[in-house]
C-alpha cells in the first residue's frame, strides 16, 4: 500500500510539472534590464539633460555665417501648413512620430529640433538621444523666439497660481519622498537594446504628454507632482501643493524610485522645455507622465524674476515659405 502511494505521489507531481508552463521573464526583470543598458550605455537621464538645448541666436549665427561645412540639420515638427507659411531656411519638416526617419537623413549633421514654443521638440530631442543621436538639441523658446510672427507663448502666460488655494508661498512646503520601487513595462522586446527601442517608439507614437496648469491646481492630489527646481528655487517662489522635488533625477543613484509607477505623475519647471525632456524619458521608462505645459510661466509668470517669457525675446530672423 505504501509503495502504490509513492508511486502516485511520484506521478501525480510529474503531471505538475509537466502542466506548468515556464513562467515568462518578469516585467520587472525587464525594467531592470532596460535602466542597466541606459546607464551602461552613458544614457542616464542627467546625461540625457547635459547641453539639451541652444538659443535662436546661436542657430541663427551659424546658418548664416560662410561655413556651410558648419551648418545644423534643422528639423521642425510644427504641422505643414504652419511650416509652408514660414520656416527657417534648409529646415525640414517633420510630424513628431516621424523624427527619427527624419534624423537618418541628417548625414552625421548636428540636429537642432523647433516647435512652436519647444515644448514638443524636447520630447523629440529625447528620443534622439536616446537614439544615437547624442548631440541633439531644442532650440528654446521653439520658433516662438526665432521669429515675433510666431509667437505662441505670449498667449499661454499665465499668473492663475498667484493667490492660488493649491499654490504654497514660499518658502513653500515639500512632500517627503518615498521609495516606490521601480515601475512595470509592458513591452515584448527582452534586450535592453530592443526594450529601448520599442519604448522610444511608443513614447513617440503617443505625442507630446502635456496638461494644463489650470488643470493641476485646480485638483493637484490627481496626480503625483514633481518640481523640476533647486531647493533654493522653491523656497523662493513656493510649490504646488503636494508636490515632491527630485533633483536630480537618475537611474544609477536611485533617485527614480521616489516617482509613483501607480499614478499620472506632472512635472514641472520654468517653461515646460526642461520638463517635457523629463516626462518623454519618465515615459520611456515606463511611467504614466505628463508635463505642466508652460512651466511656472504659465502660473507665476507676473513673479517670475528670471526663466521668464516676454515678447521682446522673439528675434526677427527672416522666414522663407
Amino acid at each position: 500500500m505504501g509503495m502504490l502511494m509513492i508511486s502516485m505521489f511520484i506521478f501525480t507531481a510529474c503531471n505538475k510539472d509537466d502542466d506548468d508552463p515556464t513562467p515568462p521573464p518578469s516585467e520587472n526583470k525587464k525594467f531592470e534590464t532596460l535602466k542597466t543598458y541606459l546607464i551602461a550605455n552613458d544614457m542616464d537621464l542627467p546625461k540625457i539633460l547635459d547641453g539639451w538645448i541652444t538659443t535662436a541666436e546661436a542657430v541663427h549665427t551659424v546658418m548664416t555665417d560662410n561655413d556651410p561645412a558648419n551648418d545644423f540639420y534643422i528639423i521642425d515638427i510644427r504641422s505643414a501648413s504652419d511650416f509652408a507659411a514660414g520656416h527657417i531656411d534648409k529646415s525640414h519638416n517633420a510630424a513628431l512620430k516621424d523624427v527619427l526617419d527624419t534624423a537618418a537623413k541628417s548625414n552625421n549633421m548636428p540636429i537642432i529640433v523647433v516647435c512652436y514654443t519647444g515644448q514638443t521638440a524636447s520630447h523629440a530631442v529625447v528620443a534622439l538621444r536616446l537614439s544615437g543621436y547624442k548631440n541633439a538639441k531644442v532650440m528654446k523658446w521653439g520658433m516662438s523666439g526665432w521669429n515675433g510672427n510666431n509667437d505662441s507663448w505670449t498667449a499661454n502666460v499665465s499668473s492663475i497660481g498667484v493667490g492660488n488655494a493649491n499654490w504654497v508661498d514660499a518658502p513653500g512646503a515639500i512632500a517627503v519622498n518615498t521609495n516606490y520601487g521601480d515601475p512595470v513595462l509592458n513591452t515584448s522586446a527582452d534586450d535592453g537594446a530592443d526594450i529601448l527601442k520599442e519604448q522610444v517608439k511608443k513614447m513617440l507614437d503617443a505625442g507630446f504628454m502635456g496638461v494644463s496648469a489650470s488643470t493641476v491646481l485646480n485638483n493637484p492630489k490627481d496626480y503625483f507632482i514633481n518640481n523640476f527646481w533647486t531647493e533654493a528655487d522653491v523656497q523662493h517662489y513656493g510649490n504646488i501643493k503636494t508636490a515632491h522635488r527630485i533633483k536630480p533625477l537618475s537611474l544609477k543613484n536611485g533617485e527614480y524610485k521616489f516617482y509613483d509607477p501607480s499614478r499620472t505623475a506632472v512635472t514641472y519647471c520654468w517653461t515646460g522645455q526642461t520638463s517635457s525632456m523629463v516626462t518623454a524619458y519618465m515615459n520611456v521608462l515606463g511611467y504614466k507622465a505628463k508635463s505642466l505645459k508652460f512651466g511656472a510661466n504659465g502660473m507665476i509668470h507676473s513673479k517670475l524674476q528670471s526663466h521668464k517669457w516676454d515678447a521682446s525675446l522673439a528675434k526677427n530672423y527672416p522666414l522663407v515659405q
